[in-house]
């Protein structure tokens, strides 16, 4: 078994939101994903997926997305993004009966000795556009990610790794109260997305960071092809 991440995948099932429009690497994107995991995914891996599935704006429109994704190989296990507009509650995401897709919204995904959790995130408040109302985002999300971990256990003998979209750090690439819960929890990896183009991978920070493996998954930035996460050794 081996861990492999990527995320923002943007899938578009109804062929309305072409991502080309965002640069030539785009193209042909989904075709992209889907052949670089045929070829390197196997049944009994992990593939983590920190958010922007799908363009999809409510859950019947993202079934199709979501299905393709759960006929490829492999156990996927996939947070929110901030344009996964179809995300829903638990119990409408469970009666899908996606047979290989665990969607994490205040709890975790436990597989022998690892364990994984996550929240969407948000943006940091040194963030030029922070306003009052992205402060109680912002603070609801590091509840809910606090939620997530707390529904771990023995987490000083296992695997423990954060799914974020958005990237915990400041303006200047310095770690955020995420990070800082993180720590807390003995968390060893963090993935995040979100960061796309040649501006938004020039924010990208990645490397041990207290103690931390931070991991930018954002499909763009992985050339669309998922990664493998090295798992840490303590």
């Amino acid at each position: 078994m081996k861990i492999y991440a990527i995320s923002d995948l943007h899938l578009d099932y109804e062929k309305e939101k072409p991502m080309d429009i965002f640069g030539e690497r785009w193209k042909n994107h989904e075709e992209k994903i889907f052949d670089n995991w045929q070829k390197k995914i196997t049944e009994d891996d992990i593939v983590l997926m920190p958010g922007d599935i799908s363009w999809a704006i409510n859950l019947d429109k993202a079934v199709k997305d979501l299905e393709r994704i759960d006929e490829l190989k492999g156990i996927k296990i996939i947070t929110k993004g901030n344009h996964d507009y179809w995300w829903s509650t638990n119990s409408k995401l469970k009666k899908m009966n996606l047979n290989s897709i665990t969607f994490i919204q205040n709890t975790s995904f436990k597989h022998n000795d690892i364990q994984v959790f996550g929240s969407r995130g948000w943006i940091d408040k040194t963030n030029d556009d922070f306003t009052e109302k992205d402060l109680k985002i912002f603070e609801r999300e590091i509840h809910r990610l606090e939620l997530s971990l707390k529904s771990g256990e023995r987490f000083e003998e296992k695997y423990n790794i954060v799914l974020l979209h958005y990237p915990p750090f400041d303006n200047r690439g310095n770690p955020n109260e995420f990070v800082d819960l993180m720590e807390k929890y003995n968390v060893q990896t963090c993935i995040y997305g979100h960061l796309h183009s040649e501006e938004g991978h020039r924010s990208v920070v990645e490397g041990n960071i207290s103690g931390i493996d931070f991991i930018c998954s954002s499909a763009d930035y992985i050339n669309f092809d998922p990664i493998e996460i090295k798992r840490c050794v303590k």
